[in-house]
């Protein structure tokens, strides 16, 4: 600890009390922050990292194209916009040109190594030619009603029964990651850890997992000499990475071996779940095998479990909204498609669907996402990138946008992503918006290939979870709003403390 101190002190300390003494940007002013020689605008960007959300987008809104450059230290620029025009450009019009780059790859390579969500080229179209196929109908109903129901009436829901009698309280954030964590390892990779049981066991690679997912994304916070200085001498944060990488990565192995001996017990590679398709690919290589079982974790255990949490808040602060959906479920059950399953039945749940992207488009499960420019490019709003800068398009600040959502944008309103099939007609239709204006799954050749198991899962689980109860949120100290932690993920600061009530 003391060597890290030194070091940061002796990097930065000196040039950062100078600049916070003398300068006087402030971050409610409508301007950039002032930029210096070396460090760029880094004082600001320090002053501001626990609230670099919400001060982005104050920049973004005061940016006449909602686009601005920011210069980082050491020369380092990059681009954030809310610009949709831009993302399009960025995502789908110059894709060849805006990859996850070095930069990206080097800072969460520790943790990700080389599966898709750090991939580029080859590498990473290879992954996703394999992985589509896992996210047919076919497999989609299998995940709704073998896995996700079973996990619903033998874990979640008698969990939620048994705090509802005792009258505890849940951390329903944690409850919902374990959810999401049983759910993309059953299905992905065919193997059950047994996260959510009734005890609630703490599993160290869960914890190990957590603290890498933050301490990587803290490096982005960082100028990078100081964070590859702390992992060379092997020191503060960097030193706890090693140890808890290490511990997901062994778990990972774990998950591999069993899957390699459940395959040669059978004689044969059939492709039953992800895991199968990418061992029975001919990719054997331990590692990149391991780094695809890491990828796709992150993705199934943190995205629907953000995306969850935020929502029944939001549900708690809109009863209105909560006894639409409410309705919408009585509805379905009793529906000619509720025959079919649980699959067909949450298929039909349109308002609840709206819902779910009203809840996303103000708190998205990945707040900001960058892309990496591989050749020199002038960007649709006029912007120049250079060759090796860094483009962030900043999906938090565009779901806060006056000039996408109108002047009600800060109102939760499902109603904005519905319209009545008929006039008069009491049946909703939902209308999709512009993936550019709405890119919280991603957009273009890299859209999020778990986009419709996503919205299945989330709606099975408000489904079964609200027929049975009321979540009701615990009042924060001062009556404080819940706090976006943004990592890889976006968290709730503190989780989400709650009482389980039965329905009548």
């Amino acid at each position: 600890m003391f060597l890290e101190l030194l070091t940061l002190a002796f990097l930065l300390l000196p040039i950062l009390f100078f600049l916070f003494r003398f300068s006087s940007d402030n971050p409610k002013t409508n301007k950039l922050p002032k930029s210096y020689p070396i460090i760029g605008a880094f004082p600001s960007l320090y002053k501001n990292h626990r609230r670099r959300l919400p001060w982005f987008t104050d920049l973004l809104r005061t940016s006449p194209s909602n686009t601005f450059t920011l210069y980082h230290s050491l020369g380092r620029r990059f681009v954030v916009t809310a610009n949709p025009a831009v993302v399009q450009h960025i995502l789908k019009t110059n894709f060849p040109n805006y990859q996850k780059g070095e930069t990206f790859r080097t800072t969460l390579g520790d943790l990700l190594g080389d599966g898709i969500f750090n991939a580029d080229g080859d590498n990473w179209k290879f992954q996703r030619q394999v992985s589509i196929h896992e996210f047919n109908t076919k497999s989609l109903r299998k995940f709704v009603e073998q896995v996700v129901d079973t996990e619903l009436s033998d874990r979640l829901i008698p969990i939620l029964s048994a705090s509802a009698a005792s009258s505890s309280v849940l951390d329903f954030q944690d409850i919902l990651q374990r959810f999401g964590f049983d759910n993309i390892c059953r299905i992905a990779f065919g193997y059950d850890p047994d996260y959510l049981l009734p005890s609630l066991p703490e599993a160290k690679f869960a914890v190990a997992f957590d603290d890498a997912v933050q301490i990587s994304s803290d490096r982005f916070r960082l100028p990078h000499p100081v964070w590859k200085l702390k992992r060379a001498l092997g020191i503060g944060s960097e030193k706890r990475l090693r140890a808890v990488v290490s511990v997901v990565r062994e778990f990972a192995k774990t998950i591999v071996g069993e899957k390699k001996r459940d395959l040669s017990e059978a004689k044969a590679f059939e492709s039953v779940d992800l895991l199968s398709r990418f061992l029975s690919s001919g990719h054997t290589d331990e590692k990149f095998v391991t780094d695809i079982v890491i990828s796709f974790t992150l993705a199934g255990r943190d995205t629907t479990s953000a995306a969850l949490t935020w929502f029944f808040w939001l549900l708690s602060q809109n009863p209105r909204v909560e006894n639409e959906i409410l309705r919408e479920i009585n509805e379905a059950a009793s529906s000619e498609s509720a025959a079919g399953g649980a699959y067909d039945e949450v298929k039909e749940m349109v308002y609840t669907h709206a819902a779910l992207c009203e809840s996303m488009r103000l708190y998205p499960p990945v707040p900001t996402d960058s892309k990496q420019a591989a050749n020199d490019d002038v960007l649709p709003d006029g912007t120049k990138v250079k060759k090796g800068m860094r483009v962030m398009y900043h999906v938090y600040a565009m779901g806060r946008m006056e000039e996408i959502w109108g002047a009600d944008w800060a109102e939760y309103r499902p109603e904005r992503w519905l319209e009545r099939e008929e006039r008069g007609a009491h049946k909703w239709k939902f209308v999709g918006r512009d993936m550019y204006s709405y890119p919280v799954f991603q957009a273009g050749p890299r859209i999020c290939l778990g986009k419709e198991m996503a919205f299945l899962q989330m709606k099975r689980v408000v489904s079964a979870v609200l027929k049975r109860f009321k979540v009701v949120p615990r009042e924060r100290e001062g009556g404080a709003q819940p706090e976006l932690l943004s990592y890889l993920t976006a968290k709730m600061k503190g989780g989400l403390p709650v009482t389980v009530l039965e329905r009548a």
